[in-house]
């Protein structure tokens, strides 16, 4: 949190900016969204129905406001004073910073909390949700499981049939497709591409999917030490390097306004269920695409793991009347809430088995594309809960321009490196 606050002084503009613009009456509560249009839509839907069934309990709903990012955003309005009763769009890593801050509502002193959470969620899930306190801040709330995207056509023009499901048959499949050059002798299609940048987010969508997938969902951080210096780290790392090492994946930053799978020079991508109907909207004709679980090593035979970008609600202690937010979040929460969820914006609700409930089974039967993301649902994690995850995201990050990107390390020494930093980091906080 200390390290955090050194941005307020950039951001007091923003907070006299929030500060003014509560957009709520006496008596009424105010929830923040994301700034997604379909988000929005489907929230406001859900509002108007509370509303009208509870005239004496008023809510009202805005997107987060403006700013470089809505984690600065929600951080200046904590220190302003300023929260919202409900902000529905916390990223999971963010939250055990604001618990033991003192600012976020113990949800677990909920009447019926428990219970509603215990039906929606796995175990597992409510696990990885609980703060290091034993009381739980946050519903987990909605998840776009990270997949990797595949474009059939190229595979077979390689003579690849099968789209391959582990770092051998990847590799394998890469040297193929590399082999298809131009006139010019220059390289024609890349196997996939993932940003290069050294910044913490973006191990998010390359490194941190894969680790999941490699090590059966293992943590990143257990008792306060660093739980990543392990076979799987290493494994990730190695793979990774020798797409770049092979020249199967481009070092340079891929920032043209054409995007590179919609132009078939990429035959995959680390992506999520949000592409769906970015592709049906702009893809070629001919293009013929799928999706897959994440690579792993040869000796993997069980179902895959993978990070779910996870964002979750929470009600803040500037909240006048909590039993009403948790009252209403029921509603959001609910199957038929989740429904709408899917069905307006196309992103999963945090709730166990939505590939076989009959509830789900209606959209999945109309937009067949989003079937592989429900399997993968029941498959996923979000970030350690812990208060410093995005600094241990960050020399991750640093270890893997040096060791990945760059080929300056070996991969033990990298996440060796990187473990012990962590170490240092954490003790002595």
């Amino acid at each position: 949190m200390k390290k955090n606050l050194s941005i307020l002084l950039i951001l007091m503009p923003v907070i006299l900016l929030i500060s003014c613009k509560s957009g709520t009456q006496k008596g009424e509560m105010l929830i923040w969204s994301s700034n997604n249009s379909q988000e929005i839509s489907y929230l406001s839907g859900i509002i108007e129905q509370w509303n009208t069934a509870n005239p004496g309990r008023i809510i009202r709903s805005q997107p987060v406001p403006e700013g470089q990012s809505s984690e600065e955003i929600i951080l200046a309005s904590v220190v302003g004073g300023t929260t919202p009763a409900i902000y529905a769009n916390m990223w999971q890593g963010n939250v055990e910073m604001y618990a033991q801050a003192g600012v976020l509502i113990r949800l677990d002193t909920m009447p019926g909390f428990i219970e509603t959470i215990t039906e929606r969620c796995t175990p597992e899930a409510i696990k990885e949700i609980t703060s290091s306190d034993g009381h739980i801040y946050q519903i987990p709330w909605k998840v776009n499981p990270i997949m990797m995207l595949y474009n059939l056509k190229i595979f077979r023009e390689a003579g690849v049939e099968k789209f391959p499901r582990t770092y051998e048959e990847y590799l394998e499949a890469a040297r193929l497709i590399s082999a298809d050059k131009d006139n010019d002798g220059y390289r024609d299609r890349w196997i996939g591409y993932t940003t290069v940048q050294p910044i913490w987010y973006q191990r998010l969508f390359n490194f941190y999917p894969l680790y999941l997938a490699a090590s059966n969902g293992a943590p990143l951080i257990e008792n306060n030490r660093a739980a990543f210096n392990n076979q799987y780290a290493v494994q990730v790392f190695t793979f990774l390097q020798d797409l770049y090492n092979d020249n199967y994946f481009s070092r340079q930053q891929m920032t043209s306004s054409q995007d590179p799978f919609i132009m078939e020079s990429v035959a995959t991508l680390i992506t999520g269920p949000w592409q769906v109907p970015y592709l049906e909207k702009f893809k070629p004709p001919q293009m013929e695409y799928g999706f897959m679980p994440m690579m792993v090593p040869e000796d993997t035979n069980r179902p895959v793991y993978s990070y779910g970008d996870p964002k979750n609600i929470v009600i803040f202690n500037t909240c006048p009347d909590p039993i009403t937010a948790w009252e209403f979040l029921k509603m959001l929460i609910s199957e038929k809430g989740d429904f709408d969820l899917l069905r307006v914006t196309g992103q999963f609700p945090r709730r166990k088995n939505i590939s076989i409930n009959p509830v789900f089974e209606p959209f999945l039967n109309e937009n067949p594309r989003f079937r592989p993301f429900a399997v993968q649902a029941d498959y996923i994690r979000g970030v350690d809960n812990h208060p410093n995850i995005v600094e241990v995201f960050d020399i991750i990050s640093q270890e893997y321009e040096a060791c990945v990107i760059y080929g300056r390390k070996t991969p033990e020494t990298a996440v060796k490196d990187a473990a012990d930093a962590v170490d240092v980091l954490l003790k002595g906080l």
